[in-house]
């Protein structure tokens, strides 16, 4: 046998036929349980591995994706990268993970599969891009968008209705007598993006309820890190009156935020209710717990695999999709759950 073994190789110890093989590497359905394990046992005993070059010059493919993501060490994102490698190794595609750090030149890097050919299609969620930047890419490159994406009909897109989530939110903290509800993270004027799709929820809420806007309680921030979230929290205690609810928009400002209301003796829930966005695991285990909005990672990473996969198979097979992905809000302590 060669040093590196062949297709061919893997089907002989097996006593299976070449493609057999094949069908078994690429995951095709039509193979039987038992044949499958048969052929994985010999790819194990051989060592077999997927000779990339030779597939994609057979093919056209790799048989990998780009998955590019602001920011890892922002648990949301890393929660989301193991939702799409798990969905992308079930259907047969391996994952190359890209961290953007929210650079546009990096988005645009991933935007145009880093001019390279060695991934097959790439799920952004893209921070700075410009919309000029989506409308005239090159459109031979299946691109999936994550989350508010900078041009509209440019793209297949998949995210959660932030207004709606926000509204819900909010909604929450006013059912519970709240009325001085800060944004941390907030923004009233700029771009159609997330933190500002938020905001506007907030804002129908206030509205639906009859609860007069006041701009002050919008607070920006640098980052969307924890750090972020105390500092807002303790200039926010410093007003006069004080807020009486956080509405953060992320789960890493919730989480900071709670610190520093606790280093400053504030007792949540009882003088100042806590809501986050994401449900990260951390939310669950902080004290008091963190109620959050939570979107249905699985189904954000189901939808953007297959939705770039049925775009890799045919390019003009469907309309540009705009996939919806529900959201619920898990109430916990920090609003008295």
């Amino acid at each position: 046998m060669a040093a590196r073994p062949r297709i061919k190789d893997v089907a002989e110890y097996a006593g299976v036929s070449p493609k057999t093989v094949s069908n078994v590497i690429n995951n095709f359905e039509h193979v039987s349980d038992r044949t499958r394990e048969t052929v994985k046992e010999a790819i194990e005993a051989l060592g077999y591995r997927v000779n990339i070059a030779g597939r994609q010059l057979r093919q056209g493919r790799t048989g990998m994706i780009t998955l590019a993501v602001p920011e890892l060490d922002v648990a949301y994102f890393a929660e989301l990268a193991k939702h799409v490698m798990a969905e992308a190794d079930r259907r047969g595609q391996t994952v190359l993970l890209h961290q953007t750090n929210g650079v546009r030149e990096r988005e645009l890097a991933a935007l145009h599969g880093f001019d390279a050919q060695f991934t097959d299609g790439v799920i952004l969620s893209p921070l700075a891009l410009h919309p000029r930047d989506v409308a005239t890419r090159d459109r031979r490159l299946p691109v999936v968008l994550l989350g508010e994406r900078p041009a509209e009909g440019s793209t297949d897109h998949v995210a959660i209705d932030n207004v709606a989530a926000a509204r819900e939110a909010t909604a929450h903290l006013l059912s519970r007598g709240r009325r001085r509800i800060a944004v941390v993270g907030g923004m009233v004027r700029g771009p159609q993006g997330t933190d500002r799709l938020r905001t506007d929820g907030y804002r129908e809420a206030l509205k639906e309820a009859h609860v007069p806007f006041d701009s002050d309680l919008v607070v920006p921030v640098d980052a969307f890190h924890w750090r972020d979230g105390a500092r807002a929290a303790a200039a926010l205690l410093d007003a006069d009156p004080r807020p009486d609810a956080l509405l953060c928009l992320n789960d890493h400002l919730a989480l900071g935020a709670l610190r520093a209301l606790y280093e400053r003796g504030v007792s949540v829930p009882g003088e100042l209710d806590v809501v986050g966005f994401d449900d990260i695991e951390a939310s669950q285990f902080s004290v008091p717990s963190l109620t959050t909005v939570a979107p249905d990672k699985r189904e954000i990473a189901r939808a953007a695999v297959a939705l770039l996969l049925d775009r890799i198979d045919d390019p003009d097979t469907s309309p540009l999709q705009d996939h919806v992905v529900g959201h619920e809000v898990i109430v916990r302590e920090s609003t008295g759950g």
